[in-house]
């Protein structure tokens, strides 16, 4: 040890103090916290039982946790070695966990290459960079059954009548108590003959009865809008969720067609699927 190092330590020795761990000290996942007949628990082992852990319990401090999830594993250990042999079904499903944690592992890798802010931005240029400002409309309805009806209701409205008091008096959808309000809605979003009925109305006007699968309809367009292109921030979780799933759709599709995967299900009866007798087999 260097003369400045051997003084360092015997001046906090005597001061009392305590020396700091060696780098080499500092715990690891491969840190060893219990031997059970010869089987390691690890730091990493208890890290990842307190990672899987319900919300209420997920919460509670590391100190309240720590010797409660060191003891389980302590008892499944114990437990776990009463077994002669390990059953089929524990075998099968831990292949399964382990086929599912690997790809998982792959899929992580292949997005931390795919997945930049340039792939981002270049999605939102193509979808969003040259859009036009979305035509929006807000209005109201009464639906009935009958044609009748719905032409007495358009004239007591154009003849002064509160339409949202006309729609809570007699209209069968589920927006008459609410006095017929549909709020805001763009070009899809309503069956083609109310959209199409809109579309040609004038703010603050009423219309002809309409006949779409529900009933007959009495529209009033309330107001329309224009709605601005949205900002890249707006809708980036959307764009990198689509642009996550296209990616690995690709490239499990790339896999998928340079593996040699022979499928031998013909023949089997689906419904074999929920017989868990099996696994006892």
């Amino acid at each position: 040890m260097p003369k400045r190092l051997m003084l360092a330590a015997a001046t906090a020795l005597a001061l009392g103090h305590t020396l700091p761990a060696a780098a080499e000290d500092a715990p690891t996942a491969e840190t060893v916290v219990a031997t059970v007949n010869g089987q390691d628990i690890t730091l990493g082992h208890l890290i990842l039982v307190r990672a899987s852990l319900p919300q209420q319990y997920a919460q509670l401090p590391d100190e309240v946790l720590f010797d409660g999830i060191l003891n389980q594993l302590v008892q499944q250990a114990v437990l776990a070695e009463t077994l002669e042999n390990t059953p089929r079904r524990v075998e099968m499903a831990l292949e399964n966990e382990q086929r599912q944690m690997l790809a998982a592992e792959a899929i992580d890798d292949l997005l931390a290459g795919a997945m930049t802010d340039a792939a981002v931005q270049g999605v939102y240029d193509e979808e969003y960079a040259s859009a036009e400002p979305e035509q929006e409309w807000n209005a109201s309805h009464i639906l009935v059954e009958t044609e009748e009806e719905a032409t007495a209701l358009a004239e007591r409205a154009r003849g002064g009548e509160e339409f949202a008091q006309l729609a809570r008096d007699h209209s069968t959808g589920p927006s008459g108590p609410n006095g017929g309000q549909l709020g805001w809605f763009s070009t899809g979003m309503m069956v083609p003959p109310f959209e199409e009925a809109v579309q040609a109305m004038e703010k603050e006007t009423v219309s002809d009865p309409v006949q779409t699968q529900f009933g007959w309809h009495v529209i009033r367009l309330n107001d329309t809008r224009l709605k601005d292109v949205p900002a890249l921030d707006e809708v980036r979780g959307e764009i990198e969720a689509r642009l996550q799933q296209q990616i690995v759709d690709a490239r499990v599709q790339e896999l998928t067609d340079a593996a040699e995967v022979e499928r031998k299900d013909e023949g089997i009866d689906k419904s074999v699927l929920s017989n868990l007798d099996l696994l006892e087999k």
